[in-house]
C-alpha cells in the first residue's frame, strides 16, 4: 500500500502562484510515474502533469509554460509549482503514483491522494 497526502492548496488571485506537494509513505518501490490531476465538480478528472521514472515529463496543454513538476527522494514527494494562475485552474488537485508490482508479470497499481482544493479568484 502507498499512502499519498497532498498539501499546499488554497486561494490565490489570478496571476498568482501556488506550490502543491504530495508526500508518499508505505510500500514505496517501483514507482513508474508520479503525477498531478485535477477535477472540477461535475467534470471528469484530467491529467495536469506527469513525471516518469526516466525523468521525462508531460503537461496538459492548458498548463504548459506555467506549471512545473518535480520530485524529491527523501522523503519521497512530488511537487507541482503553479504560476500565472487563472480562474480556470480552480479545481481539486490530486496526486497519483503508478506502481509496478507483482511476479512474474508486474501489474500496474494506481494510488491516489485525497486531493487539495485550489481556488483562483479575484
Amino acid at each position: 500500500q502507498v499512502q499519498l497526502v497532498e498539501s499546499g492548496g488554497g486561494s490565490v488571485q489570478p496571476g498568482g502562484s501556488l506550490r502543491l506537494s504530495c508526500r508518499a509513505s508505505g510500500a514505496i518501490s517501483s514507482i513508474r510515474t508520479k503525477g498531478w490531476y485535477r477535477q472540477v465538480e461535475g467534470k471528469e478528472r484530467e491529467m495536469v502533469a506527469l513525471l516518469n521514472d526516466d525523468g521525462s515529463t508531460r503537461f496538459a496543454d492548458s498548463v504548459k509554460g506555467r506549471f512545473t513538476i518535480s520530485s524529491d527522494s527523501a522523503p519521497i514527494t512530488v511537487a507541482l509549482e503553479m504560476n500565472s494562475l487563472k480562474a480556470e485552474d480552480t479545481a481539486v488537485y490530486y496526486c497519483k503514483f503508478v506502481q509496478l508490482a507483482g511476479f512474474p508479470t508486474p501489474l500496474e497499481f494506481n494510488w491516489w491522494g485525497k486531493g487539495t482544493q485550489v481556488i483562483v479568484s479575484p
